[in-house]
């Protein structure tokens, strides 16, 4: 799944340090997606003022209760660069192909990594007869000094778990309290899926260099002291040495975070770039269907390519996040 909407607006971000410890609110908004079926996801990230979360750049709830559609996300081929995408479903069966020869199937606690490098196209489609699909897509902006190399993918079926009294974290990627991911990150990482028991008062050790926001996506818990529903990305600042979880009914979050991303970066549809001529390029490359950098996927027709929006009337440019004293 990625930005499809008909119209993108600019998603423009600008580096900023890390603010310290935080307890700052973002809502989600609604984001209709388009198609046949009208999709529509649940978007928190990026925020006007918070335009990433280390190099967490992008995250899409979609099949959330809070979205007015519960659809499979069937999404023809489409562009990628400068980033990873990570998808994470909890429930259904999404199909993945991709340019570069991909072909797989992914189940709820299985995780499927793409990054495109200087260039991937891909397709996610809901397997037939499975359920209505329900989880979470990411991204994460590749580093200048990675951001050009050769796409790849790759799927982990078996994922390492942090085990703690009243609480289970499974770590997608990055590290956390010593807990490693096999997938491959590029900057200083971690997500987390967290499942917080009936009753449970757990404390998860965190890396105080990295800024960290946290996603509930059913139940309650208590973080600082501070109610945290299903809806909002929850921004947690920097400077935290652990997240203390309290749950009364029990609560399923997610946790991303990392070191504060240093790069200015312009988002645009799906390309993660620096400046408005990169991402001119990139749109130009996949409209004329250039297939040294988008190449074809097995099993698709060039009809079936998602065409690009066109530019907006203007030049794209680093949008600054807004200090926090202003937040």
């Amino acid at each position: 799944m990625s930005d499809l909407e008909a119209n993108p607006a600019e998603a423009l971000c600008e580096s900023s340090p890390a603010p310290g410890p935080r307890v700052d609110f973002y809502p989600a908004r609604e984001v209709p997606l388009g198609g046949v079926r009208g999709v529509t996801v649940m978007r928190v990230l990026p925020q006007r003022d918070l335009p990433t979360v280390g190099a967490w750049c992008f995250l899409d709830h979609f099949g959330s209760t809070e979205s007015s559609h519960r659809l499979p996300p069937d999404i023809d081929p489409h562009p990628h660069i400068g980033l990873q995408t990570v998808t994470w479903p909890f429930e259904g069966r999404i199909r993945h192909r991709d340019s570069v020869g991909s072909d797989v199937e992914i189940e709820p606690g299985q995780l499927n990594l793409m990054t495109s490098g200087r260039g991937i196209a891909h397709s996610e489609y809901t397997v037939p007869g499975a359920p209505a699909g329900h989880g979470l897509q990411f991204w994460i902006a590749l580093p200048d000094s990675d951001r050009e190399i050769s796409p790849h993918f790759e799927q982990h079926r078996e994922l390492p778990v942090l085990a703690l009294p009243g609480l289970r974290a499974t770590v997608l990627i990055g590290s956390l309290a010593g807990v490693e991911s096999p997938a491959i990150s590029y900057s200083p990482i971690v997500g987390a899926d967290i499942t917080v028991g009936p009753g449970a008062d757990a404390r998860v050790p965190l890396d105080t260099a990295f800024e960290h926001a946290v996603l509930v996506v059913s139940g309650e818990v208590r973080i600082d002291d501070v109610l945290v529903e299903p809806g909002p990305l929850l921004y947690l600042g920097s400077d935290r040495s652990e997240l203390r979880l309290r749950s009364e009914s029990g609560a399923h979050l997610v946790l991303i975070g990392g070191a504060p991303f240093g790069e200015d970066l312009v988002m645009w549809w799906n390309f993660v770039g620096r400046s408005h001529d990169e991402i001119d390029r990139a749109r130009t490359d996949w409209e004329t269907h250039d297939v040294g950098r988008f190449g074809d996927i097995a099993g698709h027709t060039p009809q079936q390519r998602i065409p690009a929006p066109p530019l907006p009337n203007l030049r794209l440019r680093p949008r600054k996040r807004r200090s926090f004293t202003e937040h």
